[in-house]
């Protein structure tokens, strides 16, 4: 079952290595060290849990429902501009985030903003559900629960890698301007992406 495995290892990793809301918001955690852990455990078991679930037939259903998709397509486009608009306004006043010392965000506040950037993507469960389930699937039984152990596997250690490698960055965003640059990058990704929801649709 190695290969099965292997297979759901790069397939994973091939699906959220891309520049996204998720990656960029565990890359600042990791930069500020502010609840790397629980953001990585979030991602990473969210993932998990998707494909598991695609795996096991759901992502036939989420793909025919159409309605849930549009609710979450929506709720997600408001939340990525109300987050790029606090990133520019993070960008605007650099002086207050310095690399290391925090801004005092409470572990809540992380974990709401982390879930909500998670579930409220339908890229997401396009990705993990219909995508890695239908790969997964075509590995064939028990070859498909060795595909899901993989894309698991990817996830993880994917987010814990840029959640805890983003520290040797620390001495590049000890100074404002870096910050200022970090956000204003946020703030477009967060941008760009919420406008391919509004106006491309969920398959853009």
């Amino acid at each position: 079952m190695i290969l099965p495995f292997l297979v759901g290892i790069g397939s994973g990793l091939s699906l959220i290595m891309a520049i996204g809301a998720q990656n960029a918001f565990v890359l600042r955690q990791g930069i500020r060290r502010e609840h790397v852990l629980p953001v990585v455990l979030i991602c990473g078991l969210t993932d998990a849990v998707l494909e598991l679930a695609g795996v096991a037939g759901i992502g036939f259903v989420i793909e025919r429902a159409p309605l849930v998709l549009e609710i979450v397509r929506w709720g997600g486009v408001l939340f990525l501009v109300w987050y790029a608009w606090t990133a520019f306004q993070r960008a605007r006043r650099p002086e207050v985030l310095v690399a290391g010392e925090g801004s005092g965000g409470s572990l809540r506040r992380t974990v709401l903003a982390c879930l909500a950037i998670t579930w409220l993507n339908p890229h997401v469960y396009l990705d993990t559900m219909v995508l890695m389930g239908s790969i997964g699937n075509a590995q064939g039984d028990p070859g498909k629960w060795w595909f899901v152990a993989g894309g698991a596997l990817a996830s993880i250690v994917w987010f814990a890698l840029i959640g805890y490698g983003a520290r040797a960055l620390t001495r590049f965003f000890a100074t404002p301007k870096s910050w200022r640059i970090l956000d204003g990058v946020v703030a477009v990704t967060m941008l760009v992406i919420a406008a391919r929801l509004a106006f491309g649709g969920i398959g853009a």
